[in-house]
């Protein structure tokens, strides 16, 4: 994840052996893309990561391999056509809103929904839609750990929803989850992808 970072801190890591890189804003992973490209090094796989609103769908898939934040049909109708329309395949991931599979008779609490994600509930409907819609292949899910609590039993969620993702969708491999901060307990409920920037290149620069 390399948000806030420039585009000479990808070259870095990719002549490191880094081969996917994760962004979550549109317009920066758009430029920070087209810089990287232009040195010349080995292609590398590009993750968009953050919220992805319809309005900007054609902006993301500009640059983005994946699309890890997918929530609710409208925006797979919109990603659908957009690929149809490129003659291309895009992998996709179901964001999984952890806060509501806690305890779904319980609303989580707003600033946890504020993150986006698919209802439990609507995971094996929203899964359908993607397999029944041209261009899109559903990979695997994605999810933040709430925080207001334990990320240990936020991610054994996550694993059991992925379980039962798979037993419908055997393609649907993708556990992405984890940060700098919870990466350790994500592996251990059988992340695949984590998203980490901080632990290796630092602190960022303060938003201004």
């Amino acid at each position: 994840m390399t948000k806030g970072f420039p585009a000479v801190d990808v070259e870095l890591l990719a002549s490191l052996g880094v081969t996917d890189v994760g962004e979550s804003r549109a317009s920066e992973g758009s430029d920070k893309r087209a810089a990287v490209d232009s040195v010349g090094i080995p292609p590398l796989h590009w993750h968009c990561i953050g919220q992805v609103q319809t309005n900007k769908a054609r902006t993301v898939m500009q640059w983005a391999d994946v699309i890890q934040s997918v929530d609710r049909p409208r925006l797979v109708e919109t990603l659908g056509r957009l690929a149809v329309e490129q003659t291309r395949v895009l992998d996709v991931l179901i964001q999984v809103d952890l806060s509501a599979a806690r305890n779904p008779s319980e609303p989580p609490k707003s600033m946890e929904r504020d993150r986006g994600g698919c209802l439990p509930s609507d995971i094996e409907p929203l899964a359908q839609l993607i397999a029944d819609t041209a261009g899109l292949r559903c990979t695997g899910v994605m999810a933040v750990a709430p925080p207001s609590e334990s990320p240990t039993e936020a991610f054994a969620r996550l694993h059991q929803v992925s379980e039962e993702l798979r037993r419908i969708f055997p393609a649907a491999t993708i556990i992405s989850a984890g940060m700098s901060g919870d990466l350790h307990e994500a592996i251990a409920h059988g992340a695949t992808h984590v998203r980490i920037g901080g632990a290796i290149l630092g602190n960022r620069l303060p938003e201004v």
